[in-house]
């Protein structure tokens, strides 16, 4: 494991909606669009975010929504060039930020060169009606053979050439339809030449542990919490979270899981939350369990988007946006400084990173959940869903002494930190001078 990754928070952009790239790929020969620049103007309202890292979607050369993929080695000219890329990998590291790509190695568009050369069948899975096997029936997206070496040497290139060109990682799209082996003999091939890179799997459902085990990926994405941090809000049901965070712990042991509560293939935590009151304790559990905390553009703004299951389903959490932060419209400000305070929070306290979590009180609507490193560092997510005012008592000290504790945040501000207003949330730790 990379020890940078212990600070690791990602602000995570899909390129080609963000900048508002044509839907389909220009016509060969066409000149490219450099609309990669447009996100150096955007870095700096990262740093200010407080995030470390940009975990960018696809930037490879395709045929629609980037997972179509047909050239791994040249940027898609609706984005721009070898010379935009640089240089935002270089003003990215000039603020402190890094850069993971995400590779689509389990299929590619049916453009990509080896696809029309009989020579190179062996690249792509055959199916039983005489074609070729697509991913999760998608026409246009043609699966890999991970059993040909072929194939494996492929992906070793791609991955090198952009580790070479400043990427710190990869975010491995579909990850859970390869077989594990395979990143395993990928990675022994690529780690020994880039030996701080991070390497995080797509992986909705299954057995993660196992899955990082066998992979030896660094994390995969941790579905299961963002799941029900949603859903037990809706349901007024918080022991659906305490069994999610329970088996959050689990992974702890053997790997830091890349946890979020948006990204690019689901329906935006505003418009997902039947109360948009809940967004910020969403993010407080975000912000304060253990793993790789990713916000996705946008979220941070409060924007609504619904995933939709149809062609163009996308579009609508996949946004463009302005050419310069300050053309935002002043709605999401609010929205904004929560996300900064709630950031600042966990970059104040990194040991969070690998905390494990307690749930000392639990009801259907309210939740008291400590997060503790083993060696003294203790915070608690207070969560209150109900209509009514909640006071927590739960063993923050020994004997508890309310003079001894701080609110760290909340959604509203008392002069008790145990007292919770409706549909509020507070993060309470012991005061320093209580600790020193």
């Amino acid at each position: 494991m990379t020890s940078w990754l212990d600070h690791a928070i990602w602000w995570h952009v899909y390129p080609l909606g963000f900048t508002g790239a044509e839907a389909t790929a220009p016509a060969s020969g066409t000149p490219p669009r450099h609309r990669l620049p447009q996100l150096e103007k955007w870095l700096d309202y990262a740093v200010d975010l407080g995030v470390s890292g940009l975990q960018l979607g696809p930037v490879f050369a395709s045929e629609t929504h980037g997972y179509d993929t047909v050239d791994h080695f040249a940027i898609d000219p609706r984005l721009g060039d070898d010379h935009d890329f640089d240089r935002l990998v270089q003003a990215a590291a000039d603020r402190g930020l890094r850069v993971v790509l995400d590779g689509v190695f389990n299929h590619v568009g049916r453009g990509f060169p080896q696809f029309a050369d009989p020579g190179r069948a062996h690249w792509f899975r055959p199916a039983a009606d005489g074609g070729h096997e697509t991913f999760e029936g998608h026409h246009s997206l043609v699966r890999l053979n991970h059993d040909s070496p072929d194939v494996l040497d492929h992906v070793v290139r791609v991955m090198n050439h952009w580790l070479d060109r400043g990427a710190a990682g990869w975010r491995l799209d579909a990850a859970y339809a390869v077989p594990p082996a395979f990143w395993r003999q990928t990675l022994d091939r690529v780690r020994p030449a880039h030996p701080g890179a991070c390497f995080v799997g797509e992986v909705i459902h299954g057995d993660y542990a196992e899955y990082v085990a066998a992979s030896g990926l660094d994390s995969v994405t941790q579905y299961e919490l963002w799941k029900a941090v949603w859903s037990s809000f809706n349901d007024r049901n918080l022991f659906e979270l305490a069994w999610a965070l329970d088996r959050h712990n689990g992974f702890l042991e053997s790997f830091l899981p890349l946890t979020f509560v948006g990204n690019h293939d689901v329906t935006r935590l505003a418009s997902r939350l039947d109360d948009e009151r809940h967004v910020g304790h969403a993010l407080a559990v975000l912000l304060t369990v253990g793993g790789l905390p990713s916000l996705y553009y946008g979220d941070e703004q409060g924007l609504r988007g619904v995933k939709e299951e149809r062609a163009g389903g996308d579009d609508a959490i996949r946004p463009a946006f302005p050419e310069h932060p300050g053309d935002l419209v002043p709605t999401g400000r609010s929205t904004y400084r929560l996300h900064q305070r709630l950031v600042g929070l966990r970059r104040r306290n990194p040991w969070l990173v690998r905390a494990r979590t307690t749930v000392h009180h639990l009801t259907n609507t309210t939740a008291a959940i400590e997060a503790a490193d083993g060696a003294g560092h203790r915070l608690v997510t207070l969560l209150n869903l109900g209509d009514r005012p909640h006071r927590f008592d739960f063993p923050l000290g020994s004997p508890l002494d309310r003079a001894g504790l701080a609110t760290a945040d909340a959604s509203a501000r008392t002069s008790d930190p145990c007292l919770v207003p409706a549909h509020g949330w507070a993060i309470v730790q012991r005061s320093p001078e209580q600790t020193s």
